[in-house]
């Protein structure tokens, strides 16, 4: 795909890996959007920024009729709120779905006709390497990340014929405002970034960043065994 040629949108684009892959889009020539709940925080130039809340199904459908030149869309708005499954609060649960899972879903429903229309383009989705194994102590964002590479897998195949291919990134822990307590490794968001147009121009199905995200993708095919040793 000609990045150049391109108009995206990007959702979440006020801050952290959202502002950088708006930036990167830029940088290689792509007409933005930049999408957020509050648009004056997206200050990036080159950038119109676009009031958008993934959650409220009028907010996302007038953005696909403001919007009605996108041929990219990437799916980067998201929630970490660290409710576990079994002692978080249901409404925490509640919004981890409702974000990474249905979310994404109504952007893709809203913005797929729209692409179809201009003659085909991409979606990206940026998953986690938690929507490969899960932590019990942010299972609610695993699970909702899961659901979502389910639902990334489905959407590829029914949205391929139409001319429009569509991409799962997995990554780990990135230096934003979401892994601001995290003391392990991060990758830097402007890595990621490049990562992810690079993919989009290759028109790649899966695009998996760093090591450890291809550590637990290998584990995969170990099952339980692998990915949770410490259930013996």
């Amino acid at each position: 795909m000609d990045i150049g040629s391109a108009t995206a949108l990007v959702t979440g684009a006020n801050r952290g890996l959202g502002r950088a892959l708006a930036q990167e889009l830029v940088a290689r020539g792509a007409t933005v959007y930049g999408g957020a709940r509050q648009p004056d925080q997206v200050d990036l130039p080159g950038v119109k920024a676009i009031r958008l809340d993934i959650t409220d199904p009028a907010s996302v459908a007038a953005a696909a009729e403001q919007a009605r030149d996108v041929t990219v869309l990437v799916n980067n708005a998201g929630t970490s709120t660290g409710a576990d499954l079994l002692t978080g609060s249901w409404d925490a649960v509640r919004l981890e779905t409702e974000t990474h899972y249905l979310g994404t879903l109504r952007m893709i429903r809203a913005f797929a006709p729209v692409i179809e229309a201009r003659g085909g383009g991409s979606v990206l989705n940026i998953l986690s390497v938690l929507s490969w194994i899960n932590l019990p102590t942010v299972g609610a964002y695993s699970a909702a990340k899961a659901a979502e590479w389910s639902m990334t897998n489905a959407l590829r195949q029914q949205l391929a014929p139409k001319g429009i291919a569509v991409a799962g990134l997995h990554v780990g822990y990135m230096d934003t405002d979401m892994a601001r307590d995290v003391s392990a490794p991060k990758n830097d968001p402007a890595d990621v970034a490049r990562a992810a147009v690079d993919g989009i121009a290759a028109g790649a199905h899966e695009i998996v960043v760093d090591d450890l995200s291809r550590q637990v993708q290998a584990g995969l095919a170990g099952g339980v065994a692998a990915l949770y040793p410490q259930l013996g």
